[in-house]
């Protein structure tokens, strides 16, 4: 069965306030077995519209990816980021 992954593209507006999305979002990442490949660090805009913070969680299936996002707990946290940040969230199947 093919990997699902969940891949944000974000830039945040106001840090200090965005830390509590993180923790909130890492504890609904674990509970619901993702494995973050990368999570922030370094980044360059090669092509087209970018943000500089980037991330990418891969969870066993197309399936699990979508549990973790409308998760009670993912939800809980998106209300941590409201205000603090400006991105995109898709989820992807991998190959």
């Amino acid at each position: 069965m093919p990997k699902g992954y969940i891949i944000a593209r974000v830039s945040v507006v106001e840090p200090e306030g965005y830390k509590a999305y993180v923790a909130a979002a890492s504890e609904a990442i674990r509970k619901h077995g993702g494995k973050p490949l990368a999570r922030g660090g370094r980044a360059e805009i090669l092509e087209g519209e970018g943000r500089m913070r980037n991330v990418i969680i891969e969870f066993e299936s197309f399936e699990q990816a979508r549990t973790y996002y409308y998760s009670p707990e993912y939800q809980g946290a998106i209300q941590h980021r409201l205000g603090k940040s400006i991105g995109d969230i898709v989820v992807v199947e991998g190959a």
